[in-house]
């Protein structure tokens, strides 16, 4: 007897939305931390992203948070 269950629809629809926004915030910090440094700082696209201290502040945020909530499970 299996105890597999098929996805649903709105499984997959979360899923597929999960994976899209995992994309977006992939390219978004992928441009930020490699492709800005190499493009002018007096070019317009430089408004659409924040400081590059954040580049680094806000994965450790991230990764501190997930550590103090991954230790108290």
């Amino acid at each position: 007897m299996s105890l597999r269950r098929k996805a649903t629809g709105t499984d997959q629809v979360v899923g597929f939305g999960l994976v899209t926004v995992s994309l977006i915030i992939f390219a978004y910090y992928t441009a930020w931390v490699i492709l800005l440094p190499f493009i002018d700082s007096q070019h317009v696209i430089h408004k659409y992203f924040l400081p590059r201290a954040y580049a680094i502040i806000i994965p450790l945020a991230a990764g501190l948070l997930l550590l103090l909530f991954v230790g108290k499970s």
